[in-house]
């Protein structure tokens, strides 16, 4: 399943759209620049891998269509968190060959992503149970996974593990994408509120729990989706080990720490389904796990223990 990809006839990048699954599994084709930064920003394409590699298609559509500098910045300002959107482009930008060198980015997360599952397979015992947060398959990096990657490699590997699918509020990326992935790959798994996190770990129903990234700092303090730190404060009061899977391309030398990621607020209609008309808001789409509760991250390169130098 390749969730994002050149389609050459249609000279342009094909997306799987994430906003009509599970009822659906549809496709788009992004044919400009515009057009790449539209979905990335409306989260047609999502997960930091996958946002990483349709960026810097797009960042090669702008290329082609003679405007590159000001493609580069309607997609840099599409989504302000992930790492690998500004990585990419940038690699793009200076690329002789964008087209050629989004392709490599593309093969590259997906090599990074097989490594990763090797690496963290080793991690999990036989018939581990494990936690997931949001959506860390294919969907999110173009195929196999970071922190799913790691569950689907043990999964092939005969470990049979078994995995609790945080729902993820308010998109709902736990309930409506791991679940339709895991499906896909055979994995057992059982849905639950994120609010039962809690209870599930003090009753020692879990080994283990795998989170994704969507920026590491340089000490070593993990963006991820919001409900992360949470999940990661009650794994250290249970005794249960934290992991976070994610590629070298998401680890950000510049930024010193959390506290100086700009952290995107979306729509307060996210948030207010249920809510009285005209209710107000607050909807942070990540927040910041300190890099004490990190257990180990996860790489291409293999587990890494501490913050990230």
């Amino acid at each position: 399943m390749a969730t994002v990809e050149w389609d050459p006839g249609a000279a342009g990048v094909r997306l799987i759209d994430q906003t009509k699954l599970p009822l659906r599994e549809t496709y788009v084709v992004c044919r400009t620049s515009a057009e790449v930064a539209a979905a990335i920003r409306e989260m047609v394409v999502r997960g930091a891998p996958a946002i990483g590699v349709a960026a810097a298609y797009g960042t090669a559509l702008a290329a082609r269509e003679g405007r590159l500098a000001e493609g580069a910045a309607l997609i840099r300002g599409a989504r302000p968190t992930a790492r690998d959107l500004f990585w990419a482009v940038e690699l793009v930008e200076r690329a002789a060959d964008p087209l050629e060198e989004a392709h490599r980015i593309a093969r590259a997360t997906v090599k990074a992503c097989e490594a990763m599952g090797r690496h963290g397979a080793a991690l999990l015992p036989h018939g581990a149970r494990v936690v997931t947060i949001c959506n860390t398959g294919a969907l999110a990096t173009v195929d196999y996974g970071t922190g799913l990657g790691v569950v689907r490699a043990a999964h092939e590997a005969g470990k049979r593990p078994f995995i609790y699918v945080m729902e993820t509020r308010p998109r709902a990326q736990g309930a409506r994408l791991t679940t339709w992935e895991l499906r896909k790959l055979g994995i057992p798994h059982r849905l639950i509120a994120d609010s039962t996190i809690g209870l599930l770990l003090q009753r020692g129903m879990a080994d283990a729990a795998i989170s994704g990234a969507d920026r590491v700092c340089a000490n070593g303090d993990v963006v991820n989706k919001v409900g992360t730190y949470p999940l990661a404060l009650l794994c250290g009061e249970h005794g249960v080990p934290f992991y976070v899977a994610a590629p070298t391309s998401t680890i950000d030398r510049d930024t010193p720490d959390g506290a100086s990621v700009k952290i995107e607020e979306r729509p307060t209609d996210e948030v207010t389904t249920f809510a009285p008309p005209e209710t107000d808001a607050w909807n942070p789409a990540f927040d910041v796990t300190p890099a004490r509760l990190v257990t180990v991250l996860i790489t291409e390169h293999g587990v890494r223990e501490g913050a990230v130098v």
